[in-house]
Formats: C-alpha cells, sequence, structure tokens
C-alpha cells in the first residue's frame, strides 16, 4: 500500500480467500483491505494516538438516513454526551480532493450538524470548523486535538 502523509501505524493485516484484511479496531474485526480502508485505518489510528481521540468516541461506517436514502458516514466523532461532533470522509490517495467531496460531506451533515468536517485521501487532509450561528465555515490548519474539538 502505499505511504501516506500520516504518522507510521502498525496494522493487522492477514490474508484472508486471497486478499488482503486489515483489523478495524473500532469495529473489532477484519474488513477487506481497499485503498480507501488504508486511508481509514491509518487516519483513525492518528486520531487515536498523536490527537488523543477516544477509541470509544469514534465510529466507523455510521449509517444514516438522508431523504429516504440510506447513506454511510466513514467515520463520525462524538463528543462527552454522545453527540456527533464531526464527520471525516475518506478517499483513495489515488482520487483527488474536489468540490464534489466536499458536497457528499455537506449532505451527510444536514442530517448531523456537526461542528466539525474532515476530508482525506491520506496526502491531503482538510479541516473545516462550521458556525451555525453565523451560517460561516472556517478552514483550519491542522487537525484539531479531541480537547480542542470539545470546547469550541
Amino acid at each position: 500500500m502505499q505511504e501516506l502523509n500520516l504518522p507510521k501505524t502498525d496494522l493487522k493485516i492477514i490474508t484472508k480467500d486471497g486478499k488482503l484484511h486489515v483489523f478495524d479496531v473500532l469495529r473489532r474485526k477484519y474488513v477487506a483491505l481497499t485503498p480507501e480502508e488504508w486511508v481509514r485505518q491509518q487516519f483513525v489510528h492518528f486520531l487515536i494516538g498523536q490527537k488523543g481521540y477516544p477509541a470509544e468516541c469514534i465510529g466507523n461506517e455510521i449509517s444514516i438516513n438522508l431523504n429516504g436514502t440510506k447513506k454511510r458516514c466513514d467515520t463520525v466523532i462524538y463528543d462527552g454526551n454522545a453527540q456527533p461532533t464531526m464527520i471525516v470522509e475518506y478517499k483513495s490517495p489515488q482520487v483527488e480532493i474536489t468540490q464534489q467531496v466536499f458536497e457528499q460531506i455537506s449532505r451527510y451533515n444536514i442530517k448531523l450538524r456537526v461542528k466539525w468536517l474532515i476530508v482525506s485521501n491520506g496526502l491531503q487532509h482538510y479541516c473545516c470548523k462550521i458556525d451555525y450561528e453565523s451560517g460561516t465555515y472556517q478552514f483550519v490548519e491542522e487537525i484539531p486535538a479531541y480537547n480542542n474539538i470539545k470546547e469550541t
């Protein structure tokens, strides 16, 4: 798999039915190791290990119902009161981060109304904070630590 713009992580990888699978510490099972899953697993470990996000406050593949259609958020971060506060959308490293990707995560946010959105292809990471009172958003330079997303 391609090297990413994230700290190196030792992931548990096995071969099952001739295909690579990676252990997802959040879902507690092995899942198919696609390029997007490679990004997700590295990013989740970065959030937990480098940014202080408690594993119990992170969920992968969270289903939502949007206008009668079932959708899945790649990762949702919850605050201490089990309220969604951040959505993370992953793409394969070969996928360029475009306006369409931001529109996708914004549609998910119609339902969840979180304060933070992150989009990553493992090479580039974009994070923005939403201010619902003023109807604005602001991109931030660095992925915030868990304590910083709770305070805002």
